[in-house]
């Protein structure tokens, strides 16, 4: 578990936080996403927790099948915690299509908690299922969050486009699931550095017109390697069949263990 990126107190937070989640379902993984995940966090950065659960398998076998919990959004001794978790079944299912947001869950570093031997016997079957179906996803996304600067040029929107299509072109030429941008330079603009320093300074910093006009021309070259990284890449265009039944075969499995 990575728990050194939180401040003392933000740690009291989470830890109360995640047990009182944890007492009314189960998780595979409790993940800090979000600036903390991205290597950018400021002082007033939330605690963006996205999770993973798996529904007891008998609930999930009767009529009426298990909803989904509810997004909670909470502010605890001045500590703002951003919870959103989803079922096991789906979050596999979409990682096959190459999504980025529940790969990032798996893969990524930041468990703050969880089953975390489960999730060891995870992770090596969706890297071997990775595939560049992840472009998609990272080039749509960055594409999203560029619309996002367009309307408000913040430093944060900035280095979202930059971190999301670094961590595809991470990816897609390496094979690797990378999302702090401290281990991403080689994907990065070497000015990024003053981008790291305005956000770093608070959450809303806005940058100056002429400046965002700079930056916009970074950003868009950003989205376009990820697309240009598609003939050089180390992925296969689809999940190998047998990376395919070997998430089968163990989601199945788990669905024996997890009765109630």
């Amino acid at each position: 578990m990575r728990w050194d990126v939180l401040t003392v107190a933000q740690q009291v937070v989470a830890r109360t936080f995640i047990d009182e989640r944890c007492a009314e379902r189960h998780h595979l993984v409790i993940y800090l996403s979000g600036a903390h995940a991205y290597g950018f966090p400021s002082p007033d950065s939330d605690l963006d927790l996205k999770c993973i659960h798996i529904a007891p398998t008998r609930a999930l076998v009767g009529l009426d099948l298990p909803s989904e919990p509810e997004d909670r959004i909470e502010i605890r001794e001045g500590v703002e915690l951003d919870y959103s978790s989803n079922e096991l079944s789906p979050v596999l299912r979409a990682c096959l299509k190459g999504n980025g947001n529940y790969l990032e869950r798996i893969l990524g570093e930041l468990a703050l908690g969880g089953d975390l031997p489960l999730l060891a016997t995870l992770r090596p079957l969706i890297q071997a299922a990775l595939s560049r179906r992840v472009a998609k996803h990272y080039a749509g996304f960055a594409t999203s969050q560029l619309r996002a600067f367009e309307t408000k040029a913040t430093a944060k929107r900035a280095l979202y486009v930059l971190r999301t299509a670094a961590t595809g072109c991470s990816l897609m030429l390496r094979g690797v699931m990378e999302t702090d941008v401290s281990r991403l330079g080689e994907y990065l603009p070497a000015e990024i550095s003053e981008l790291l320093a305005i956000k770093r300074a608070g959450e809303q910093q806005q940058l100056e017109p002429a400046h965002a006009e700079a930056w916009h021309a970074r950003l868009g070259a950003a989205i376009s390697s990820v697309e240009k990284a598609w003939p050089a890449s180390v992925l296969p265009l689809d999940p190998p069949p047998e990376a395919v039944a070997a998430i089968d075969t163990w989601l199945r499995d788990v669905r024996r263990t997890h009765w109630d």
